[in-house]
């Protein structure tokens, strides 16, 4: 049966403790995966600056997935084009697996999220050329991967993301939804240890993004770090705890399902 098929759970049950196969030791803290510290992005200059996130600090260790909630305009989608290396902060440091982000080249960044980073963009960034086999299994290969190889990963991640049957379609002949998981199952596809979601639901029916969920919840308690960007209360509910942003300013919450109604009417502050 496909990951994508069945009832899903209207809550799901984890822990906030990331499994023994997440390569922690008892009592011991993991080594951050994601480490932002004291994070400024600012756009422009002068009296028209746009001041996106000011001061974020953001750590996120294996086994743990963080959901980022706020309003439009509050700083979560620059979070994670920081995250991710595809934008550089004003201020600050951003670490992935201790590596700070600023002494890599472009060469170098382009590296670490090709084997490292998942992504999962709003925008699907999907290549019309390629069929939904080939633009999953193109990190791989761009990676140094071989055909067999990495048409055998991708075969496996569109599986989970239950479109086993439709890899030799080409991304204008598929639905919106099918478009978005093609896109999933590309973050999801190699050993990639922190994963990136920006409102990876939106185009999904709800039994089908909530199994998507389930497969980033699972990837996690796998050992990866996951940051996973929503409006939804209920799909922070797989979160190990949520960050609300406002005005590029974060607030905390270890329990995601108490208060986050308050946090985002901005009673939280």
């Amino acid at each position: 049966m496909s990951a994508v098929s069945g009832p899903v759970p209207a809550a799901p049950d984890h822990g906030t403790t990331p499994p023994p196969d997440a390569g922690t030791t008892p009592g011991v803290p993991a080594e951050a995966v994601l480490d932002l510290r004291d994070v400024h992005r600012t756009h422009g200059t002068g009296p028209a600056a746009v001041h996106a996130l000011r001061g974020v600090s953001l750590v996120v260790r294996p086994g743990e997935l963080v959901a980022v909630m706020g309003p439009s305009g509050s700083g979560k989608s620059t979070l994670l084009t920081l995250a991710g290396g595809l934008d550089s902060p004003t201020a600050g440091e951003v670490r992935v697996e201790g590596q700070p982000l600023h002494e890599l080249n472009r060469r170098g960044l382009a590296r670490l999220r090709r084997r490292r980073i998942g992504y999962i963009f709003q925008n699907l960034n999907l290549i019309g050329s390629l069929n939904a086999v080939e633009n999953v299994a193109l990190p791989l290969e761009l990676d140094g991967s071989g055909v067999r190889r990495a048409r055998r990963l991708a075969l496996e991640a569109l599986t989970e993301v239950g479109l086993s049957e439709l890899g030799d379609r080409f991304p204008d002949q598929l639905s919106g939804g099918q478009q978005q998981r093609v896109a999933i199952a590309r973050a999801l596809v190699g050993e990639r240890r922190l994963m990136l979601a920006d409102e990876p639901t939106g185009a999904l029916d709800s039994q089908t993004g909530e199994a998507v969920l389930r497969l980033l919840r699972r990837r996690v308690d796998a050992g990866a770090a996951g940051v996973l960007v929503t409006h939804e209360a209920r799909h922070a509910a797989w979160a190990d705890r949520v960050v609300f942003l406002r005005d590029g300013v974060t607030v905390d919450s270890t329990a995601p399902l108490v208060g986050v109604e308050a946090l985002l009417a901005g009673s939280g502050r």
